[in-house]
């Protein structure tokens, strides 16, 4: 496991998770959104935005976050693993909405200058809402990367489903102790019901 694209819902924990996992493996981390929102909220035109992300997937190893279909083909072409997070629409929407919160409270600063705006988190245009879009997106992700799991195409890479805190706990730690291995994953390690281990590292094909 050398490159890792980590996908799903906004406020599932995909920057905290791939940060994590890029500290764990001692590998460059991209958080697509970083380059794709420009100053002013001005989105990186696509053919600048498929350049930057295909010259950072060209290295030998990463951790990228991010659902971009504009780059997900730069992106998947060149992983071998694919972690999918997605915990269920209730817990996404209660972190969301806690770290929107916080970052209009204290004024956090995002990417190139960018901060949230209190106007989104009353509007209804799920374009315009981190939290409209949060809402209305969650069937289409799970949709998504559900087929793309049993896509010929996404034959070389290995998908990783994780829909708890405990089980994205014991995956990053289990990077953290030297539990991935070329060849395969550890998946021993982590204590997962039977249902969950359906999910639990799955492949295609």
């Amino acid at each position: 496991m050398r490159r890792v694209s980590v996908v799903g819902n906004s406020g599932s924990g995909k920057t905290t998770m791939a940060a994590g996992l890029a500290t764990a493996m001692a590998i460059p981390h991209l958080e697509l959104d970083s380059i794709f929102h420009q100053p002013g909220w001005q989105p990186l035109p696509a053919d600048e935005f498929r350049a930057a992300v295909s010259a950072f997937a060209a290295g030998q190893s990463w951790v990228i976050d991010g659902n971009y279909s504009t780059v997900q083909d730069i992106v998947w072409r060149r992983a071998d693993t694919v972690v999918w997070l997605d915990p269920p629409r209730r817990r996404v929407m209660r972190q969301l909405v806690r770290r929107t919160l916080r970052r209009l409270t204290n004024g956090e600063p995002l990417w190139n200058g960018n901060r949230e705006q209190w106007t989104n988190l009353l509007r209804a245009d799920p374009e315009k809402s981190i939290i409209a879009w949060a809402w209305t997106q969650d069937r289409r992700y799970r949709e998504r990367y559900l087929l793309a799991q049993s896509d010929p195409a996404n034959a070389h890479l290995t998908f990783v489903r994780l829909r708890t805190p405990a089980e994205v706990a014991a995956f990053t730690g289990g990077m953290r102790r030297g539990g991935m291995r070329r060849g395969g994953m550890r998946a021993g390690r982590l204590r997962l019901g039977r249902r969950d281990r359906r999910s639990w590292p799955s492949r295609p094909g």
